[in-house]
């Protein structure tokens, strides 16, 4: 698909741990890895239902391969219907904040938003949050501006902390405005079976 960069659009579902009772042998934990390493392939991961139906819209019309990642269970809407823009290539801040930034994407930035009102109810700290549902091509300039303007960056995935999303924001960072950054993810092993009431143990 990607050597001839044809017009294939792959857009999987049941990604990362919470797929429930099946466990290691049905988890995708290491796919944005793979699939942001071959060129031609862009990598997009949506954080909710409408920001599943506005993307996949967006890339209708965007010629070439695309990875579009869903996760199993249901999550908790963050956006309006009529509201923010989804450009491939782009994030969207979701909170503003001025000591440090989450970065996150997926089921991962619902998680990132209660641990930014934690941190700033329970001690005083301001996290900006950024959704990066795309994290191929991921928005360098959104990243940049995050170290430069807060100091400290926290990736969160539902990924191997090898290769995902947190690999990307280093990766810019290292080359671009080094600055802290601490991954928080999968830590290079396979994950667990689960029943659907305990995922959020498992996470």
């Amino acid at each position: 698909i990607c050597y001839p960069d044809l017009n294939v659009k792959l857009v999987v579902s049941h990604a990362g741990l919470t797929v429930g009772p099946d466990g290691a042998s049905h988890q995708q934990i290491e796919d944005i890895a793979i699939m942001r390493s071959i060129p031609n392939m862009k990598v997009i991961t949506p954080s909710d239902a409408v920001s599943v139906t506005r993307l996949i819209k967006n890339i209708v019309d965007i010629p070439g391969p695309f990875y579009i990642r869903l996760a199993r269970p249901s999550s908790e809407i963050l956006y309006e219907e009529n509201g923010s823009d989804f450009k491939i290539g782009k994030g969207n801040i979701l909170r503003e904040g001025s000591d440090m930034t989450i970065i996150s994407c997926g089921l991962m930035v619902y998680k990132s938003l209660q641990a930014a009102d934690n941190l700033k109810k329970n001690h005083s700290i301001s996290c900006r949050v950024i959704d990066c549902f795309s994290i191929k091509p991921i928005d360098r300039d959104l990243v940049i501006a995050a170290a430069k303007e807060t100091g400290y960056i926290i990736t969160i995935e539902e990924h191997n902390y090898i290769g995902g999303l947190g690999s990307a924001v280093t990766e810019i960072c290292s080359e671009e405005y080094p600055c802290y950054v601490k991954r928080l993810g999968i830590k290079d092993i396979f994950g667990e079976s689960a029943r659907d009431s305990e995922l959020n143990l498992l996470l």
